[in-house]
């Protein structure tokens, strides 16, 4: 009854609240808007403007906003204004349900009237049991009257138990009069009011869960880490316990002499074990585990001995003060060894006339006390910084200012005297050099022992500053002990041994007496009975340059001091001037420069296109990879951001879909296509073809690392993409999802969608994807430099899970989750070709190899010449792959042949630097081998292509090794010796060999090689020369009759004195840039000259540094190859 009485609002253009802003919505947002639905849901279907509506329905054509409703623009004229203004006054682009409301006014208006008539009558004939439909036979003619004169009326009242006059006639409209009258019209007023929109957020409760998850993800480098460093200190562990056990037997512990103790050197240093001994002339000797007398301690030359003993912590602590040295702090184990210490020492300091003052103290007063060593050092340090600003320009700030020293400290740096084992150390020589005792003998005037300032300034004055003749005066008079102006045979020789000694060790005893021999020999000596300054002085004639710069280095200030020139100013040889028996064209370090000097700008054009030249084939294989991998991402990103919108994903998740896919698409190109820098079997074949001039083989395993850096990085870009992708899907209606993927979902009308660990541990690509980046991490963190060099084999077995991530990466993208998978087009390709190398190399592993001879050579070189191979093809400077089952491991080491090609047997040369090479060297020592009663046989696979094997397309070559990096070029030296002496047609005219080492001791097997090759070489092709690093230059006077005595003996037996070789041996590091100027000058003619280092990574930088400042230059282009190991 209340329906039908209740007065209503007519109907208008206005949406009630409750359909604006409270109807129903969706689950997750329980209220919506109706005109916002409507309005979009007309965009979405594509529903015609208002304008083109009224067109379709026949209406008069409206032009303006206020002509839709004349009416309704006279009575609120200011609600089509504004309508007009959303539309811009445009008409056209007003939407069919805003204009069909803004007609209403009093019921429906004319465009919503006519598509309501129109629907009717469309259902109405399109319904065949319509009542008036006669031809259905359904109802008679009478029927047809009753139904169409019956009301609504009637049937309330046939349906429900209301009388005919409980409601009126016209049920749609009340009139006074007629029944059930209501109080007053229905508004907002009298209504409760709407409930307030609420949310349900898909995401509650799981966020903690989600961001705890990537945090996890993120952690998986750590985790490898760690794991990492525990291999890496396990691998140490139990190299070092290797170590021990081989050096156990060669060590022997002499027992301890006097009595022991334990001597306090600082805080937070170990106590060090030691026995301490009163000699006959009333020296302290401290003795440490090895026996020796690192120290000795004079207990005459004082008034008295000062001893500080501690009364607490068991009274173990002694305190012996040292006058002008580091005091000598000992823990004895218990008080009575400290007493009997302390009894032994009364006696001794009783007949010398002196007393000891015993003072007692706490144990932290006594150690507070004491002048430890690394103070004493500080001290003598100050003293010989501030010598020098005396003696060179230096700067007060370079040499310690003492302006903020207190008095008493600078008074005590200013009288503090050297003993002589810190004048060694200053000079870096040993403390018993004879070249020390005679220079400390001559220096100390008053004979107390010690250098005071004024003595050791007077000394460093010469020695700086001198004339060539103070200088060799003064190196005379260091040896002329008795002042008598003359030197015996016998003491000339006792000088040139203290100078050969500061070789330390360079030099055998029977080297250094034949250089001394050849010396005395080339000065006319032998006839005479006694050696005036004169006659020396003459004998150094040819090295007037020398000793004018020759210096004394004096550690801490190598770099102190104006006036002193640039090596590679001084430098004025790389082949002697005086050689008559060779014809091989002089080289001078010193080249004419004048000419080459530019502008920086054309400098840096001129280095530009020297780098562009240098390495044309690495930016074109660089660019074209690179280019690659951005287009097949971008076409991706193009595709899921402009193309796919028929699939909604890109509207569900736009930025995550692009980021993802476009990764994944430059990663499936980068990690099929990775293999092929491994191929090296298929990389040796390739560089003999026309290939090799096109592709930078060499750099095979820099772009192995390049690309595999790429795609570990766009790798966590698209997990990072997918990270955004699984948010989105995990607050989105599963209505949405099951659309996006009907695959995989199905819409069940719960509207719920799928949990985030769904997505990741329920479905194939999340499964696949966490174990991708968990195998990701260990891969990437072992294959690091500094764990590939601890623990070879953790990376060789990490890495050989290569497999399981293309297994997994297949099955990631099978699923087909967003597309169909792509990943196998781009693998097949280089997998059948990484295949085939593989099949190539397990060919050769299953054949053992025996050994032929084993050497076991000094600085833990094991010479290894074994049997070659039927049908085994290789040229010099390549390198193989050796296993040794004996070892326990079937792991692969590369190693670069020694032997050249022309040769019946294959060699190597291994420095034992780790674990394996370690193992190997002791499986082929002489007890090893008397238990297995035979070689072990090994295992070989290659021989594989390198940059250094392209030595022989140069005219000119030069050859840097360092250390062991001589190995590939023994084998070039030797196969370039050969082939001319068949006369062989080569390109290459000329080749350098530049041989750096610490010492030519390390390696006597490269120098039998070298004078192998000197005896062969009788086309003079190759130049070789020696820098021995561990000798001071030869402008440091300590080592400048060192360097006389090599030209001298060089002179007289045509071969060097260090090596016995006839090249040309040097002292100190060589000068790559001035080296490469004087080639210029020597071969004008040559366009390009090769340039191949192997060494540490120390000296292939300098080298390529050099070889860059060449290239500014207009002249021969320098093309570097270098190796690291």
């Amino acid at each position: 009854m209340g329906m039908a009485s209740q007065i209503a609002e007519r109907e208008d253009n206005i949406v009630v609240e409750d359909l604006r802003d409270y109807m129903y919505g969706p689950l997750r947002f329980t209220r919506t808007d109706l005109v916002a639905i409507t309005i979009q849901r007309g965009r979405d279907f594509g529903l015609r403007s208002y304008t083109e509506v009224r067109k379709a329905l026949d209406l008069p054509p409206v032009k303006t906003f206020e002509d839709i409703n004349p009416e309704l623009n006279n009575i609120n004229p200011q609600l089509l204004h504004d309508v007009a203004e959303l539309y811009n006054r445009d008409i056209s682009k007003l939407e069919l349900f805003p204009g069909g409301l803004l007609e209403s006014l009093d019921g429906p208006g004319p465009v919503f009237s006519a598509i309501i008539l129109d629907q009717f009558e469309r259902i109405r004939n399109g319904d065949r049991f319509w009542f008036e439909n006669k031809q259905n036979g359904l109802f008679t003619d009478e029927e047809i009257q009753t139904i169409r004169n019956m009301t609504f009326h009637d049937i309330l009242v046939a349906v429900t138990t209301a009388e005919a006059n409980d409601i009126q006639t016209n049920v749609f409209f009340w009139r006074d009069g007629d029944p059930c009258p209501q109080p007053a019209q229905l508004n907002a007023s009298v209504l409760y009011p709407c409930t307030n929109a609420t949310k349900l957020n898909y995401f509650d409760g799981y966020k903690a869960g989600f961001g705890i998850f990537i945090i996890v993800l993120f952690l998986f480098p750590v985790v490898s880490f760690l794991v990492a460093c525990m291999v890496a200190y396990l691998r140490k562990y139990r190299y070092r316990k290797f170590q021990r056990r081989r050096k156990a037997g060669a060590k022997t512990e002499e027992p301890a002499v006097g009595i022991t103790a334990h001597e306090w050197q600082g805080h937070k240093k170990p106590l060090n074990p030691v026995s301490v001994e009163v000699d006959e002339k009333s020296r302290l000797q401290v003795y440490d585990r090895s026996a020796a007398a690192p120290r000795c301690l004079n207990l005459g030359n004082q008034d008295y001995l000062d001893i500080h003993l501690s009364n607490d912590h068991h009274r173990k602590a002694l305190l012996l003060k040292v006058p002008k040295e580091y005091d000598l702090v000992l823990f004895f184990d218990d008080e009575s060894k400290r007493t009997a210490f302390v009894k032994h020492l009364r006696p001794v300091v009783t007949d010398v006339g002196q007393e000891i003052r015993v003072r007692e103290m706490r144990e932290k007063e006594l150690l507070k006390e004491a002048l430890t060593k690394e103070q004493r050092a500080q001290i003598v340090e100050t003293f010989i910084r501030h010598a020098f600003s005396k003696v060179l320009e230096i700067e007060k700030c370079d040499a310690g200012d003492m302006s903020g020293v207190s008095r008493e400290k600078a008074r005590e740096v200013l009288q503090c005297e050297l003993t002589a084992s810190e004048f060694a150390d200053a000079l870096g020589l040993k403390p018993d050099s004879l070249f020390v005792d005679s220079m400390f003998t001559l220096a100390d005037k008053d004979g107390n022992g010690y250098l005071s300032f004024q003595e050791f300034l007077d000394v460093m004055v010469i020695f700086m500053k001198g004339s060539p003749e103070e200088k060799s005066k003064l190196m005379f008079s260091m040896n002329d002990i008795g002042g008598t102006g003359f030197l015996s045979k016998e003491e000339f020789a006792r000088m040139l041994r203290s100078f050969i000694e500061i070789s330390n060790g360079a030099l055998s005893k029977s080297q250094a007496e034949e250089g001394i021999k050849a010396l005395m020999e080339a000065a006319g000596f032998n006839d005479k009975e006694k050696i005036s300054w004169e006659d020396f002085h003459y004998l150094l004639r040819d090295h007037e340059k020398e000793l004018q710069f020759a210096q004394l280095n004096v550690k801490g200030m190598e770099k102190q001091g104006k006036k002193r020139m640039s090596r590679d100013q001084r430098v004025s040889f790389i082949c002697p001037a005086n050689r008559s028996s060779t014809s091989t064209p002089k080289v001078y370090v010193k080249p004419k420069r004048e000419q080459y000097i530019r502008n920086p700008v054309q400098q840096k054009i001129q280095h530009f296109k020297r780098f562009i030249e240098n390495y044309r084939r690495h930016i074109v294989c660089f660019i074209i990879v690179y280019g690659i991998s951005a287009g097949v991402a971008l076409e991706r990103c193009y595709h899921y951001g402009l193309q796919a919108e028929s699939t909604g994903i890109p509207e569900t998740s736009a930025v995550g879909i692009i980021v993802s896919r476009g990764s994944a698409a430059a990663i499936s190109f980068l990690f099929p296509y990775m293999l092929l820098t491994v191929c090296r079997n298929l990389i040796t074949l390739c560089r003999e073809t026309f290939l090799n001039r096109y592709i930078p083989f060499d750099a095979a395993i820099d772009f192995h690392r390049f690309m595999a850096m790429t795609a570990i990085i766009l790798a966590v870009v698209h997990s990072l993409g997918h990270v955004v992708n699984i948010y989105i899907f995990s607050i989105s209606d599963l209505s949405i999802l099951s659309c996006l993927f009907p695959k995989v979902l199905s819409n069940n009308g719960s509207e719920i969608p799928l949990k985030w660990s769904w997505w990741f541990f329920q479905t194939v690509p999340g499964m696949t994807g966490v174990l991708l980046l968990f195998v990701f991490s260990f891969m990437y963190v072992f294959a690091s430099h500094y764990f590939r060099r601890i623990s070879f084999r953790a990376f060789w077995v990490t890495h050989y899970l290569y497999v399981v991530v293309y297994t997994l990466t297949v099955i990631h993208g099978s699923f087909a989750l967003l597309q169909e998978p792509r990943f196998f087009i781009y693998l097949i390709p280089p997998a059948l070709l990484f295949l085939l190398d593989k099949l190539i190399s397990l060919s050769r592993k299953k054949v053992e190899i025996p050994v032929v001879r084993a050497e076991l050579l000094p600085s833990g070189v094991t010479h290894l010449e074994f049997k070659r191979p039927q049908g085994f093809v290789y040229r010099s400077g390549q390198w193989v792959r050796i296993a040794c089952l004996m070892l326990g491991t079937d792991e692969y080491h590369p190693f670069t042949l020694t032997s050249a090609p022309h040769e019946e047997t294959l060699s190597l040369h291994i420095r034992a630097v780790g674990p394996w090479t370690s193992q190997l060297r002791e499986l082929y020592t002489e007890e090893s081998l008397f238990e297995l009663g035979a070689y072990p046989k090994l295992y070989l696979d290659g021989p594989f292509g390198e940059g250094h094997q392209e030595w022989i397309d140069f005219e000119v070559s030069v050859l840097v090794g360092g250390g062991i990096g001589v190995t590939p070029f023994a084998s070039i030296l030797k196969d370039l010796v050969f082939k001319s002496s068949i006369k062989s047609k080569i390109q290459c005219k000329k080749v350098y060999f530049i041989w750096v080492t610490r010492t030519q001791r390390q390696f006597e097997w490269v120098s039998d090689i070298i004078r192998e090759v000197e005896e062969m070489d009788t086309q003079e092709l190759v130049s070789v020369h020696t820098y021995i690093t561990q000798v001071a230059e030869k402008f440091d006077l300590r080592t400048t009759m060192l360097y006389v005595c090599e030209r001298h003996f060089q002179k007289v037996w045509n071969r060097s004195l260090f090596t016995g070789l006839r090249s040309v041996t040097h002292f100190g590091r060589p000068p790559f840039v001035s080296f490469f100027s004087s080639l210029q000058e020597v071969h004008p003619e040559v366009g390009k000259i090769g340039v191949f280092s192997c060494g540490p990574p120390g000296l292939t930088k300098n080298v390529e540094k050099a070889c860059q400042q060449m290239n500014k230059r207009d002249q021969a282009h320098f093309m570097h190859h270098y190796e690291n190991f």
